[in-house]
């Protein structure tokens, strides 16, 4: 790229600016479109000492409307809330339309099977239901097949299908479930109380036996590890994304010891797993979007022991390093 150099303060001063109120103070940088190709932003402060070229030389030349203002909370902001324009391409948007279009027409004729094959599940695979893990399999594949690719590493590590266990996982994005339930494996994820209303989606996690919690409310929490220890003593295994809630920045949060005590009180083995990539393609708190990439599952090998806080340490530290390993 040809490198510019910026005008002098006295072609600066002759040059018409048009500058947007945003409102309230405006005591930081503000970079704004004067002419040509050029953006400059001029602290106040010291207004008449140092001028800087933007960094949308690309666009914002095509209108003097295009005006931005950066203040001192921008500064500790997000690049997203300092430069708005250049954030959220249509490709992201459009895939995330087409993506939830392809999950809602297999979601409803798949969930159609769940109903009918429903009471005999019912009748004789009671804890496990492992038919409708089986059609949560297809829905899982065929929505995201489309759009990424799941990698699995360690498929040796995973216990016998009827060896009942406890999973655990980092948590990043909403397309975790996704990559997981590819696995094929017939484990109860715990869901907060809410998701059970959402049409078809929600109904489904019902019929699966997926577990139910209210957060926050420590009598649900108690009802939620009780139901956890019947259907791991019943042959079912039970999946926790122990920090609780999906990641914001990506980075692996404390672990919750809930289903360390699960398995030290049922001494079944824990099984770590490493999830890469879904934070990037679907970031939490951008559920509209979807990125291109690719995702990795790791599977590490299983823990055995019955000191919960020692398994929590020993689950955190793999995923923990197998994270750190990829970066």
């Amino acid at each position: 790229m040809k490198m510019m150099m910026a005008p002098s303060p006295a072609i600066i001063a002759h040059l018409p600016l048009a500058i947007s109120p945003f409102g309230g103070r405006q005591d930081g940088a503000l970079c704004f479109q004067s002419v040509g190709a050029f953006c400059y932003c001029i602290d106040p402060a010291k207004r008449n000492e140092r001028f800087h070229i933007g960094r949308e030389l690309g666009f914002l030349d095509r209108s003097r409307r295009h005006i931005a203002a950066r203040s001192d909370i921008v500064r500790n902001g997000t690049p997203e809330a300092a430069f708005p324009f250049s954030e959220a391409s249509f490709g992201p948007k459009a895939r995330g339309v087409y993506f939830y279009a392809v999950n809602a027409v297999v979601a409803i004729v798949l969930f159609v099977l769940m109903v009918v094959s429903h009471p005999f599940v019912l009748l004789f695979d009671r804890y496990r239901r492992r038919a409708h893990h089986f059609v949560a399999k297809m829905w899982a594949t065929l929505s995201i097949t489309p759009f990424f690719n799941v990698e699995v590493e360690g498929l040796e590590h995973l216990p016998q299908p009827d060896t009942p266990a406890i999973y655990v996982s980092n948590h990043q994005s909403f397309l975790d479930i996704y990559a997981l339930l590819t696995l094929g494996r017939s484990f109860k994820f715990i869901s907060k109380t809410s998701i059970f209303l959402y049409p078809i989606i929600g109904w489904a996690m019902y019929l699966m036996g997926v577990i139910p919690l209210k957060r926050m409310d420590s009598r649900s929490q108690m009802e939620c590890l009780k139901r956890c220890m019947d259907l791991i003593r019943g042959g079912a295994s039970v999946f926790f994304f122990p920090e609780g809630t999906r990641s914001k920045d990506g980075k692996l949060g404390a672990f919750k010891k809930g289903a360390f005590s699960v398995a030290a009180k049922t001494q079944v083995p824990v099984v770590p797993m490493t999830i890469i990539g879904t934070g990037s393609i679907m970031p939490a708190g951008k559920e509209t979007l979807l990125n291109p990439g690719s995702v990795k599952v790791v599977i590490h090998p299983c823990l055995m022991g019955n000191d919960a806080q020692v398994l929590c340490n020993q689950a955190r530290n793999v995923i923990a390093d197998t994270l750190e390993r990829q970066r």
